[in-house]
């Protein structure tokens, strides 16, 4: 333990103080509710049910799913642009500089990088410049911008109103010089970046950087290690799911739209890691998949402490939501606990991870739930009944985990109301 809260606890508040990763887990924060609204929309189309599928026909006609599928589309195909707004904003007020000019600067910057198709005559952006395939160089751009704006306005290269010029005026007059410098910097990149073989900085980005961190990020043993990670941080009270989420949410985001995006065009989805993956099968009641642990203390405890406990956690576990147990327990920094605590997310990932790439259990629909959604419920928007049914069996294998190490904790809980009694 103290091996370990020595090695871990410093790059841990590092990871966590660090802004442009808060920029990140911040540019997502923006843009879940639009993925989640866009989520519901696709969710109307693909709902597993074959006679509301065909009543929906028979009402709205051959091609009734366009009706719904337009909003999906303006969430998941353009999701880059709320990103880069959220980051930028979160960026620019870390350094105290205007953050609308600072979205301005970040979103004008892309624009300048993304490429224009002619088709008769006219231009055009290709849309998927603005989804998944665009996210990273969005969340470059936006950081780069940012930083290019915030040095130039450091060294009072601006162009300065008089008082009597009012605010909102004098700021756009501020800015001018900033984002001239944003322009021509990255129309440079721009022009660098044709005149390799690459021709874009997309093309770069997805075949240097994105396209193999997506690889990774979809693999058992990568997925295994991140759990491992959060578990041990969430061991020594840090948020384990905050510090492993600004750094994988990019990932998993962008393998969830992937999915929808297949799903949208009746293809197959290709991706078994996910952001429902983790969020509604790994996690299942909460970080390190305590569902298990919150109904051994409702229906097993003698000490009147867990039963207590147990009373109030198992609302939130049905949530998804487990800090009750975390800090009620408590795991941290409990070596008994902390056995389960690290050894059940391990199994949740490997069978949940099985039972899909085997076919046994259909891959997540991307439908973009939010990970407070029950299980079960989930399980079978994601992935059929077989997702549910895979929920039940997980949640089963959570209390059989935790039960026995629960139990220890529970009989010298016990062991002291009875002492303090007598």
């Amino acid at each position: 333990m103290e091996t370990l809260q020595r090695v871990l606890l410093p790059v841990a508040e590092k990871l966590d103080r660090n802004r442009y990763l808060t920029a990140i887990k911040n540019g997502f924060f923006v843009a879940m509710p639009l993925l989640i609204i866009g989520s519901i929309f696709l969710l109307i189309t693909q709902l597993p049910i074959p006679p509301y599928l065909a009543f929906m026909k028979s009402v709205l006609g051959e091609n009734w799913m366009s009706i719904f599928l337009k909003v999906n589309s303006m969430a998941m195909d353009v999701m880059t642009f709320y990103v880069i707004f959220g980051m930028a904003k979160s960026l620019a007020g870390f350094y105290g500089i205007d953050e609308g000019a600072g979205q301005a600067a970040s979103i004008f910057a892309f624009l300048i990088l993304t490429p224009v198709v002619a088709v008769e005559g006219a231009n055009y952006f290709p849309i998927g410049n603005f989804g998944a395939a665009g996210l990273f160089v969005g969340m470059i751009t936006a950081v780069l911008a940012v930083e290019i704006f915030r040095f130039i306005d450091a060294r009072g290269w601006k162009i300065k109103m008089p008082e009597s010029v009012p605010g909102n005026v004098a700021r756009s007059f501020e800015a001018l010089i900033p984002i001239l410098f944003v322009a021509i910097i990255f129309n440079f990149i721009r022009l660098g970046f044709e005149a390799t073989s690459y021709t874009t900085a997309h093309n770069f980005i997805f075949t240097v950087l994105q396209q193999p961190l997506l690889s990774l990020g979809n693999t058992l043993p990568a997925m295994l290690v991140i759990m491992l990670l959060e578990s041990l941080f969430w061991s020594f009270g840090l948020h384990g799911s905050n510090i492993v989420g600004a750094v994988m949410t990019s990932i998993w985001t962008a393998l969830t739209v992937q999915n929808a995006t297949a799903v949208q065009a009746g293809l197959a989805p290709t991706n078994i890691i996910t952001s429902q993956f983790y969020s509604n099968f790994v996690k299942i009641g909460g970080s390190s998949g305590t569902i298990g642990l919150a109904l051994a203390a409702v229906f097993f405890s003698k000490s009147q402490q867990y039963k207590t406990l147990g009373k109030l956690a198992i609302g939130p576990a049905v949530f998804n939501i487990n800090e009750p147990l975390v800090f009620g327990v408590p795991i941290v920094l409990n070596p008994i606990m902390l056995i389960p605590f690290i050894i059940t997310p391990l199994l949740l990932t490997t069978i949940t991870y099985l039972a899909m790439s085997s076919g046994i259990v259909p891959l997540t629909n991307g439908i973009n739930l939010p990970w407070t959604m029950p299980p079960i419920i989930s399980g079978f928007i994601l992935s059929g009944w077989q997702g549910a049914a895979l929920q039940v069996g997980l949640i089963a294998l959570s209390f059989g985990i935790y039960y026995p190490f629960f139990k220890v904790q529970d009989n010298k809980a016990y062991a002291i109301e009875i002492g303090e009694e007598e």
